[in-house]
């Protein structure tokens, strides 16, 4: 499975996307981002490419299952660095900020409300979060990766039983030269309820 794949292949990995260009996903998420934010939670930071990145703004944990990527991770010099899956991550009210890029779409449809939840639980009220899915209808493995594939009609029936609200969306193309792939990029909320006595 996709573990596997990068063990094996995580020089390769790490090597085609760390130099990629971000700018434009960055600043459509950072938009949405309260001004006096101060904590982020990367979730699959593989490279290590935006975790760098927002650790310049923000105090940045870093998540990835990969052993190979939490190595190199620490010794690109990332301070918090967890070994773990999405699934296993256990925060509470933490982050002003959840950054899920190109990560989630990993996990298996039927997990992916509860990792919302986790997610959601993770989040400081009215914290933000951003999440990326190759865009279409397909769940299964592709050269010795599991996909999940998603739509915004399919992403919206993922987090229909969570409290999250989307708040945008964006299409963009693969920011990789040699990928012609087209990304379903979005942003969800964690709005406060009123709290009625």
């Amino acid at each position: 499975m996709s573990d596997n794949y990068y063990s094996n292949n995580s020089k390769e990995f790490i090597e085609s996307t760390i130099n990629c260009d971000m700018s434009n996903v960055y600043a459509f998420f950072e938009k949405y981002i309260d001004k006096d934010a101060k904590t982020l939670l990367d979730i699959g930071f593989g490279s290590g490419r935006d975790s760098l990145y927002f650790s310049k703004k923000y105090k940045v944990t870093s998540i990835d299952p990969t052993e190979e990527f939490c190595e190199y991770g620490k010794s690109i010099g990332l301070n918090n660095v967890l070994c773990i899956t999405a699934q296993d991550m256990e925060f509470n009210n933490e982050f002003d900020a959840i950054w899920a890029c190109a990560s989630l779409l990993h996990v298996p449809s039927n997990e992916l409300p509860e990792v919302f939840n986790k997610c959601y639980k993770a989040l400081k009220p009215n914290g933000v979060m951003y999440c990326s899915f190759k865009y279409g209808e397909y769940e299964g493995e592709r050269k010795g990766r599991f996909f999940v594939d998603l739509t915004e009609n399919s992403f919206n029936e993922l987090i229909k039983d969570t409290d999250f609200q989307i708040i945008d969306t964006l299409i963009t193309e693969d920011v990789r030269p040699d990928r012609i792939e087209k990304w379903l990029n979005i942003v969800i909320k964690k709005y406060t309820k009123n709290v009625v006595f």
